[in-house]
């Protein structure tokens, strides 16, 4: 009979101890499982909270009749990922629409969704994410400074495209004291999102039902 030496421990040992480590790991995976299956529903229904709000903030009162959550598009961007184009409708008729733009802030990328009528008018702007400096870069939120609505009214038109920039480079937008990239990151975002929205006006309103990928204009 094999004798175990001094520094080896003995098969059974070592079958013990697999066995336990498996288990441990089935049990956490079985844990983690249920974990998920649990918070999942939660975490979906606050997400879609979260975007609901976002879509009445950059759309006036009354504006639409539909369940914007609902009544969205996917069309394709060359070379990127699908644009949720949320339409907002009255009586059936979309009068607008809603999707988000990105921009590259100081602190990382900035999400912002953006409300724009058939005219190409914006209804209204809001930033729903970003990891700009605090009491600099954080007045791009609405909640800290109403800056961001600065936007409403505005179209590639109004003011004229050389004015799409912070009052620093020329053009009509304030910027930040210490904080001029936010701002200007911001303000060549949604010039781009109002490019998006002019080269592919047909199919992010629905008139266009051959859905090819949408042109993707520079965001900063």
């Amino acid at each position: 009979m094999r004798k175990s030496s001094l520094f080896s421990p003995p098969l059974e040992a070592l079958w013990y101890q697999g066995a336990s480590l498996g288990l441990v790991a089935l049990s956490a995976s079985a844990a983690l499982a249920f974990a998920h299956q649990a918070t999942g529903p939660a975490i979906a229904e606050a997400a879609a909270r979260d975007t609901a709000t976002s879509l009445a903030q950059v759309l006036p009162p009354d504006f639409a009749d539909n369940d914007l959550l609902k009544d969205t598009i996917s069309l394709p961007m060359t070379g990127d990922q699908p644009l949720t184009v949320y339409q907002a409708r009255q009586t059936n008729e979309v009068r607008g629409v809603v999707f988000a733009v990105t921009a590259k802030g100081y602190g990382g990328p900035i999400r912002i969704m953006m409300g724009v009528d058939r005219s190409g008018r914006l209804l209204g702007v809001r930033v729903t994410r970003h990891t700009e400096t605090p009491g600099l870069g954080d007045k791009i939120e609405f909640a800290k400074n109403p800056w961001i609505d600065s936007f409403a009214g505005k179209s590639l038109e109004s003011p004229p495209p050389a004015r799409w920039a912070v009052k620093k480079d020329g053009g009509d937008f304030d910027q930040f004291a210490g904080a001029t990239i936010t701002p200007r990151a911001v303000v060549n975002a949604v010039r781009g999102g109002l490019e998006l929205f002019a080269h592919n006006r047909s199919a992010m309103l629905g008139d266009d039902h051959h859905q090819l990928p949408l042109k993707k204009e520079p965001t900063s």
